[in-house]
């Protein structure tokens, strides 16, 4: 066994500087391509009630000046809102065009309040996906902001495991979620879209027969907003440096999840990531589950052409092959599996393919002096092949341990690899910190893994013909 702390990642912004923070990166030296004048300004479209619409731009007008961080002696961990305009933070703006606002009439929202669920999330998209389709033809849009329905009913639907989405869920009232229903049914739109709930511009609301949410503070609020619309509107907030002796690397992540009406296991993949945080959504065919160790896995010849497919979709994205790849899975490698990744590889002439699989759980767990949780980046290795990695815990920069309950940590195996164990967990601590959904910088899962799942909840609500977006940006 052996016990080893990895340092915390840094990140490049603007001109090369690095900071290990998204947020004290971006304030202090601006985004990774603070020289791109294309996302200078950021058209935005919404869709909503009217009184959503003027909440919505009241809130984000608001938001082009400084806004103080939470009080608190974690300074570092409140950190305040520069405020998005051109001079400052992001060098950015948003802009608005009444040509660019979809209202809805609020008694047409009001009317779905009465149905059972999946009729009440239905008769919403279609109502929505009305207006997108207007905003669709309409240039100069780069991203539409949807005021989620505040009537709209919110029952429980049934449990998925995150570190298992292929199982299947106990049965119950079947209940669609709105988010997924309405972003596979925006795949067909040129545009992103960013689904936004009116607590979050108005902390005063509290949804009809729920308790008011817990809300994060303003200042973060802003800080993960601004940061996914920049990047849906082509932006990049931050990327993973590249040292000048690193091997050109990509990602790709490889999970699985079942179909709408849970009766075909499939799979889906997440291509990432590049340096510049690019990702590419592929596809693939139906799994099946061993009955040796009840895990989903893929015949031969589909493991190749899934393989085959993520890296065409890569080349075609970024005009080139990467000269190394790894493969990150949720459930263990079969010899099948592992011939045809391989196969893919050697056809695509990759030079470096390594392979790891991340088990839902591992036993093993680490414990420190007093209360305190293990230290972000402790690295764990029970023996050559077997490791476990806490990419959540205490962090020295924040000082603090900012989560709410006991950190679990990350395990994964080495199948097939040629790096150390320390340099695959350092990269997959920096991949937490890919995630523009949010600006903290100790996120659980890495991107390859955090993607594939939420691209499975999407996916699963299109049909095998329709058109699925290759970009991550329409999955987050």
């Amino acid at each position: 066994m052996k016990l080893t702390v990895l340092d915390e990642p840094p990140l490049e912004f603007s001109g090369g500087t690095r900071h290990i923070d998204p947020r004290h990166g971006i304030t202090d030296y601006g985004p990774a391509d603070a020289t791109n004048t294309a996302v200078r300004t950021i058209r935005v479209g919404i869709v909503g009630t009217p009184a959503s619409i003027q909440g919505l731009r009241r809130w984000f007008d608001g938001c082009r000046q400084p806004i103080a961080a939470k009080n608190s002696r974690l300074g570092r961990l409140f950190v305040p809102f520069p405020g998005f305009d051109t001079g400052t933070g992001f060098r950015s703006t948003l802009v608005w065009d009444s040509r660019l606002e979809r209202p809805i009439r609020d008694r047409d929202l009001q009317r779905v309040t009465g149905l059972n669920p999946r009729d009440a999330v239905k008769a919403a998209v279609q109502l929505y996906a009305a207006e997108l389709d207007v905003l669709d033809e309409e240039p100069g849009c780069d991203v539409v902001i949807i005021a989620r329905p505040e009537s709209l009913p919110e029952r429980p639907a049934p449990e998925i495991d995150p570190d298992a989405p292929w199982k299947k869920a106990p049965p119950a009232e079947p209940v669609d979620d709105f988010r997924a229903v309405l972003k596979a049914m925006a795949m067909r739109y040129s545009r992103p879209i960013q689904i936004i709930r009116r607590s979050t511009w108005d902390p005063s609301f509290a949804p009809p027969g729920g308790d008011k949410p817990r809300l994060q503070d303003e200042a973060t609020r802003a800080w993960n907003l601004h940061t996914a619309l920049y990047y849906k509107a082509g932006g990049v907030p931050w990327r993973l440096p590249r040292e000048s002796t690193d091997l050109d690397s990509c990602y790709v992540g490889v999970t699985f999840y079942r179909s709408g009406d849970h009766s075909t296991l499939e799979t889906s993949v997440a291509q990432v990531f590049n340096q510049r945080g690019d990702g590419v959504i592929v596809r693939g065919a139906a799994a099946k589950v061993s009955r040796h160790d009840r895990q989903p896995h893929l015949a031969q010849g589909d493991a190749h052409a899934l393989f085959g497919d993520a890296l065409r979709r890569y080349r075609q994205e970024h005009r080139h092959l990467p000269a190394r790849v790894v493969l990150h899975k949720t459930s263990s490698y079969t010899p099948e599996e592992v011939d045809g990744f391989r196969a893919a590889a050697d056809g695509a002439d990759i030079d470096t393919v390594e392979m790891l699989w991340f088990p839902a759980s591992d036993p093993a767990r680490l414990f420190r002096s007093a209360a305190h949780p293990p230290l972000r980046g402790t690295l764990f290795s029970l023996d050559a092949r077997q490791h476990v990695l806490y990419t959540r815990g205490s962090v020295p920069f924040y000082g603090t341990y900012p989560g709410m309950y006991i950190p679990a940590p990350l395990p994964f195996r080495m199948v097939e690899t040629e790096s150390s164990p320390e340099h695959l967990a350092e990269e997959l601590l920096a991949l937490t910190k890919m995630n523009w959904n949010q600006t903290q910088l100790d996120g659980r899962l890495p991107i390859t893994l955090r993607t594939a799942n939420q691209v499975g909840q999407i996916l699963r609500h299109l049909g095998p013909q329709e058109r699925a977006q290759g970009r991550y940006a329409f999955y987050m």
